[in-house]
C-alpha cells in the first residue's frame, strides 16, 4: 500500500493535483524557491511522479504556464475600430473567473519574476499566441510595436491587480478598469505611432 495520504501513480486525478500544487507553490514563493519535493508533499504523493509525468522542474514549469483560455478565441470576433475596450474586459473576465483560474494567473506571472527561464517561456509563449492575436487586430504599420505595446501594458495589469495587488487597482470594479484602460489599448491598436527620426534612434 502507498504511505498514508499519497495517491499511487494510477490515481485519476494524480496529474492534475501536482500541476494544482505547482501553480500554488509558484504563486506563493516563485519559480527558484519551489522544490519538487513541496510540491509532492503540496499534491500528497511521492516526488517520482513528478518526473514521472513531468520529466523535472521545468517540465512542470512548461505546463503551469500554460494559458488557461485559447487566445484564438479570446481575442476572436473583435471590431477593430471598437477592440481595445473589449480586450482589457475578455482578459479581465478570464482572470476573474474563478479563484483557480486566477491562481493559474498568479502563478505564471510569479514564475516569470522568478527565473529566467520561465520568463524566456513566457515571453515565446506571449509572441506564438496573444500578441499574434493582438497583431491582427493592430493597423498595418508598427504592427509589432503595436502589439508589444499592448502585451506590456496588459501584463503591467494583471500584475498590479492579482500580484502586488495596488491598492486602488486590485479592488476596482472590473468595468471601471475598462474604461479607464481600453481607451488606451484601443490607441495602441489603431492610433497613430510616432516614426522617430534615425538621428534619434542613434542616441
Amino acid at each position: 500500500m502507498p504511505p498514508r495520504g499519497r495517491r499511487p501513480a494510477g490515481s485519476t486525478d494524480t496529474r492534475a493535483d501536482i500541476l494544482d500544487a505547482a501553480r500554488e507553490l509558484f504563486a506563493q514563493s516563485g519559480f527558484e524557491r519551489t522544490t519538487m519535493r513541496a510540491v509532492a508533499e503540496r499534491a500528497g504523493v511521492d516526488p517520482a511522479l513528478i518526473a514521472h509525468y513531468f520529466g523535472n522542474k521545468d517540465g512542470l514549469l512548461a505546463e503551469v504556464i500554460t494559458l488557461p483560455v485559447d487566445p484564438a478565441l479570446l481575442l476572436s470576433g473583435l471590431d477593430r475600430a471598437h477592440a481595445g475596450p473589449e480586450v482589457v474586459r475578455r482578459i479581465l473576465g478570464v482572470a476573474d473567473s474563478s479563484p483557480a483560474t486566477r491562481g493559474r494567473v498568479v502563478a505564471m506571472l510569479r514564475a516569470a519574476l522568478s527565473h529566467e527561464q520561465a520568463a524566456a517561456a513566457m515571453r515565446q509563449m506571449l509572441s506564438r499566441t496573444i500578441l499574434a492575436g493582438v497583431g491582427d487586430l493592430a493597423a498595418d504599420d508598427h504592427g509589432e510595436l503595436r502589439a508589444a505595446l499592448i502585451g506590456s501594458h496588459v501584463g503591467g495589469l494583471l500584475m498590479g491587480r492579482y500580484v502586488i495587488k495596488v491598492p486602488g487597482l486590485a479592488d476596482a470594479d472590473p468595468e471601471q478598469v475598462v474604461a479607464a484602460m481600453g481607451p488606451v489599448v484601443q490607441h495602441y491598436l489603431t492610433g497613430p505611432i510616432a516614426t522617430v527620426p534615425r538621428r534619434l534612434q542613434a542616441r
